[in-house]
């Protein structure tokens, strides 16, 4: 009998809907630590990921085919070793569009209506106005990383009324982008924005992409968000921009290194506003993550691939 074995919190009706899946198969659902190790070397199908998953399923007798994960970075994964072995590897990619754009707008609607200095000012008890309150209507959006996150971040920006560029590895056209560019006119894209948004996944190519330089050749006007990995910041770098004045603000979900260390300067700082890696949280993820898995399962049974979100080993994603 074949085994799949799924370590995601599913609700008892996710479970069932999955089961429904894979008629005839061996289906585990459990806690990673109370599971015996032994067990992914029998399972031919995972969804989710723990060392155990490696250690055992990667033995030369192991069955494991295909890992599906529950997020749409796999930087944390021996992706070598899962090439190696021929295992398919299927992100949740598609899950988050919509969580992750509202945690972008939730930030700049925070910055242009001042909300995080009236929340500082609530807290102390201070009935004290800011200065430069502004309109997202008319200004400029980058978006580096321009793939289904930054779709739904470039519609959104639209129905604000501002202008959308987009930046990514083909710089194809594509549809809420007023224009699309390849990641060689990063440079030229910085230099027109009011707002740059990353969205990039965490590849070789990606590591600090955002530098001293680059922010210098940011407007002392714009906004830099980052939901995408910490690692595509000099933190450094970052902090020094927004200390000096090279940039006006930072909205930060992720960081580099993470957690952000106590003490770190990026905390007090006015022009700064954190939040602890939640930017895909939302109370919809199981049941989005159910119907991923649920439809990869049935195309994988029929036809020995998952349907979505299969990732290319060369490019890390």
């Amino acid at each position: 009998m074949r085994t799949l074995v799924s370590l995601f919190g599913f609700t008892p009706e996710q479970e069932q809907q999955i089961r429904e899946s894979a008629p005839g198969w061996n289906v585990v659902f459990g806690k990673p630590r109370e599971l015996d190790a032994a067990l992914f070397r029998e399972a031919e199908v995972v969804c989710g990921w723990w060392p155990a998953v490696a250690s055992e399923g990667l033995k030369p007798d192991a069955k494991l085919r295909w890992v599906q994960t529950g997020s749409a970075g796999v930087d944390n994964l021996p992706l070598t070793d899962l090439e190696r072995r021929g295992v398919i590897l299927t992100t949740a990619s598609g899950i988050h569009p919509i969580p992750m754009t509202e945690t972008v707008f939730a930030m700049l609607l925070a910055f242009s209506r001042k909300l995080h200095h009236a929340i500082r000012r609530q807290v102390e008890g201070r009935w004290e106005r800011a200065e430069g309150y502004g309109e997202l209507r008319g200004l400029t959006i980058a978006i580096v990383g321009a793939g289904e996150i930054g779709a739904e971040t470039a519609r959104i920006a639209q129905a604000f009324g501002m202008r959308t560029l987009g930046i990514r590895r083909s710089g194809r056209p594509a549809q809420h982008f007023d224009r699309m560019y390849a990641m060689d006119a990063l440079d030229e894209v910085l230099g027109q924005s009011d707002i740059v948004v990353n969205i990039l996944p965490h590849t070789e190519e990606t590591v600090r992409v955002f530098d001293a330089e680059r922010f210098a050749r940011m407007k002392p006007t714009s906004l830099f968000i980052n939901i995408g990995r910490g690692t595509a910041v000099d933190t450094e770098a970052l902090t020094e921009a927004l200390r000096g004045g090279t940039i006006a603000g930072a909205g930060l979900d992720v960081f580099e290194p993470e957690p952000l260390p106590e003490g770190h300067p990026l905390w007090a700082m006015d022009n700064v506003i954190l939040t602890p890696h939640i930017g895909g949280a939302t109370e919809a993820y199981k049941q989005r993550m159910a119907d991923l898995f649920a439809a990869n399962l049935t195309a994988y049974i029929s036809d020995g691939r998952p349907a979505r979100n299969i990732v290319e080993y060369s490019r890390s994603y």
